[in-house]
Formats: C-alpha cells, structure tokens, sequence
C-alpha cells in the first residue's frame, strides 16, 4: 500500500513541486492550500493530486483537514510543512499584525500541523515530517524580523522533535532553500535579480523548485531512516552552517 504524504501550501512553487516529486515516487499525495482557489483547481486538473483548503494557522482547522484527508486516503504517514508568507517591513516600521501573521502561520502552522498526525505517527511506529525553514532562518535578513524569527523556530522544533520521536520511528528534518526559482522571486526587478541576488550565490544562478523537492523525496525515503534532527541547506553555497 503506498504511504500517503500532505504537504501544506501544497499547490504552487516549492510546495507545487513537491507534491508532483512525491506522486512520481509512488506516494498518494494531498496538497493542503489557504486560498487561491484557481490556482489549486488548476494544479489539481493538471497533476491529479487531490485539494485541500484550509489554514494552517487555525489549530482546529487543521484537525479536520487532517481528518479530511486521512478519511479519503489513509493515515497521514508523511508531513511536509511547506506553508509559509511573508509580510516584509524594516523592524521599526513592523506592526504587531505583520509579526502575528507570519508567526501564525509559518511557526505555529508548524504546530498546528505536526500535532495532528504526530499521535497517529507514535501509534504506527513510523512518520516523516519535513519542515521548508530558510537561509534566512540561519543568517537572518534585514526587513524580515518576523520571517527569519519563524523559521530559525522551525529549525528549533525541528531539532526538539527529532528526539522525541527517534525512538517511536519517526524522523523529523528540515530544509533551508535559498533564492528559489518561483514566481515570486521571479517576479523581483529583473535588475535586482541580476546585480544583487544572484552574485550572492556562488553557483551563480536560482535554484529550481524541483531541487528542493528531490531534497524531500530522499529525506522522506526509506534510505534516510538514520538521518533525523538535520538541515539541509540547499542555497548555492550562498550560506554554510
């Protein structure tokens, strides 16, 4: 029977990705979203992967997500906590809604989701979670006070979880992408792109939503059943930790 795998923000970019990354290697795929409901009606027209709407940010919201999907798939053996935003402001410019938001969704989506397939996972004796943190989570970025403090957490809970269920079988990592190839980095000035984001990088280009999404497939892989509490960052050698 094929294990089943939820990714959240499941439908577009990085999570777009590793949703297809996921059914290509044989898992029954749900790709949770919050709102663009063309883009998720496109993605589940062109893909085959079943749709599913919710906020991560709303515990109880994800308890019958969770639900939902588990009732139309099977138990959830595979999480991928890919959700995420961004609401940008230099620190004293920061309302206290911007740092809510982001906390909500990227650091508290965490929990709100983990937490819901985590007893399942105990009780089988085998779970996958994978949490998408960020470059910025490890060096910080200026303007993204609330971003960075979200995902250097994911990189906490991470690290906290992996210990707890070592031993129950379930392995939790993460991964910290850099400059990625979406739309919404591709819709950044071209000039900006070129003269300040891509010198960075040492390898000299974006990486590709697909490179992130074969970082997952592995870690979610029988053949990476000793690696747990690690991060992959997968930035170009823009950033080494």
């Amino acid at each position: 029977m094929s294990r089943v795998a939820l990714v959240t923000g499941g439908s577009r970019g990085i999570g777009a990705a590793i949703s297809i990354a996921l059914k290509e290697a044989g898992y029954k795929v749900a790709a949770n979203y919050a709102g663009n409901d063309e883009a998720a009606a496109k993605f589940k027209e062109e893909t085959g992967i079943g749709v599913y709407k919710w906020s991560v940010a709303d515990y109880d919201a994800c308890k019958d997500g969770v639900a939902k999907v588990e009732a139309d798939l099977g138990p959830v053996d595979v999480l991928v906590n890919n959700a995420g935003i961004t609401r940008d402001a230099m620190f004293h410019r920061m309302t206290p809604e911007q740092w809510r938001e982001v906390i909500d969704t990227n650091l508290n989506g965490v929990f709100n989701m983990t937490h819901n397939v985590w007893g399942g996972m105990r009780d089988r004796k085998f779970g996958r979670v994978v949490t998408i943190s960020s470059i910025n989570g490890q060096k910080g970025q200026a303007g993204q006070a609330n971003y960075s403090a979200s995902k250097a957490g994911d990189l906490g809970i991470t690290k906290a979880l992996a210990q707890e269920g070592a031993r129950a079988g379930i392995t939790v990592n993460a991964i910290c992408p850099g400059y990625i190839g979406t739309d919404m980095v591709k819709a950044i000035d071209e000039k900006v792109l070129s003269e300040r984001i891509i010198p960075q990088i040492p390898v000299g280009r974006l990486g590709e939503p697909e490179e992130i999404a074969r970082c997952v497939v592995f870690l979610v892989s029988d053949d990476a059943g000793f690696i747990t509490g690690s991060t992959i960052s997968a930035n170009g050698g823009q950033n080494f930790v």
